[in-house]
């Protein structure tokens, strides 16, 4: 396959110059927030070193940054030796991820549980889990009565699960996907590990909530998930999720207005097409009005007792459940290296990957320590 470009016309909604977008750039010098505004993007720097700060401060006016360019014509690529290398949107925000949010989700975690990591056993245990509920789950409304009397009854008949208490049970379930600056961007490969033999994308919608709880926009997410790790064992999420490169976020973040509200985020559509190069092609949808919790409700779970003073960034989770054969008959959907990951949405534009494994990915080396030496050596940490 062709090495992967920034594509405006492909990455970007069709409404983009109508809306307001934040991001990062590297021109040069190091990592740069900026905004979009009218198609014209801006260089925030001078206005707030990070993406992090942008949002705690609510500077979030393009007036008072910059202007560099047109977008289209500015020449922004996701090439290493690119002159305006387009990079993750975020940057100090912890990555944040609400997992089994969605019933499908659910229904697929116990099948992992029940398998053992084994995909060979994955589609028998799939059979009689739903033969056994039925469309219940659907319909249940976390945390209520009918939940309750639902998992009374799974448990009675042996087949309640730690991923049902999260799914329907009062507690939504969230963890730490990534520390600040480990997630990659549009065009940038993604990575499995190297020893995973079952896993899958997961393309989500990301909020960007600021250090006072409140989500100020959204982006596209792919949240690489380790079926065979996590399956084997819960205890295994750290190792499942939080591996090189294996958090993508962007293009960019659609800031909230008049034109874009959380109401979009609850309807949107979430697209994902897996091309191999060995032909093989893979569709999948995730519909977010399909979600059991709503993303403010997840966005507080989050925020229980605890604090981001940098803000964070929360996967929302997904419906797509990747039950479609790639090989043997029976052993459902894995990763090739070499495989394209496309997560569209119509509001949000395209993520696109390439798969690599996170050993061969390229190493991450900009922690907060080497970011904040490259702001002082810029000039940007002056109060």
């Amino acid at each position: 396959m062709n090495a992967l470009r920034f594509d405006v016309a492909s990455a970007l909604p069709t409404d983009w110059r109508e809306g307001l977008f934040l991001g990062r750039i590297d021109r040069g010098a190091g990592p740069t927030p900026v905004l979009i505004s009218s198609g014209t993007v801006y260089d925030m720097a001078m206005v707030a070193p990070t993406v992090a700060d942008l949002v705690a401060t609510g500077a979030l006016d393009p007036s008072k940054g910059e202007p560099i360019g047109d977008l289209e014509a500015l020449g922004v690529d996701v090439a290493p030796s690119a002159t305006e290398r387009l990079l993750s949107p975020i940057d100090l925000q912890c990555v944040k991820a609400a997992g089994v949010t969605f019933a499908v989700s659910a229904i697929e975690r116990v099948i992992e549980e029940r398998a053992r990591g084994d995909a060979g056993a994955a589609a028998s245990v799939r059979e009689r889990l739903e033969a056994r509920m039925g469309g219940n789950l659907r319909a249940v409304q976390p945390g209520s009565e009918e939940a309750a009397r639902l998992k009374a009854a799974l448990i009675e008949d042996g087949m309640w699960s730690q991923y049902l208490e999260v799914a329907i049970g009062p507690d939504a379930e969230i963890f730490t996907k990534g520390p600040p600056l480990s997630s990659v961007g549009h065009g940038s490969p993604v990575g499995i590990r190297s020893d995973s033999t079952w896993n899958n994308p997961e393309p989500e919608v990301v909020l960007l909530v600021g250090p006072d709880g409140r989500a100020v926009g959204a982006t596209l997410g792919n949240d690489v998930n380790l079926r065979d790790f996590e399956g084997r064992s819960a205890l295994l999420l750290g190792k499942a999720k939080d591996n090189n490169a294996s958090a993508a976020l962007g293009p960019f973040v659609r800031l909230f207005d008049d034109r874009f509200t959380m109401d979009d985020v609850r309807n949107a559509e979430v697209t994902l097409r897996i091309e191999g190069q060995d032909g093989y092609v893979l569709d999948g949808t995730s519909s977010m009005d399909q979600i059991s919790r709503d993303p403010t409700d997840l966005v507080k779970q989050a925020l229980s007792e605890h604090q981001y003073p940098d803000g964070f960034a929360l996967f929302l989770g997904t419906l797509f459940a990747p039950v479609q054969d790639r090989d043997e008959p029976g052993r459902g959907f894995t990763h090739k290296v070499g495989d394209r990951v496309t997560v569209s949405s119509p509001r949000l534009g395209s993520l696109v990957n390439t798969v690599t494994t996170s050993r061969d990915a390229e190493p991450w080396t900009l922690g907060i320590g080497a970011l904040m030496r490259n702001l002082a050596r810029r000039g940007l940490l002056a109060a």
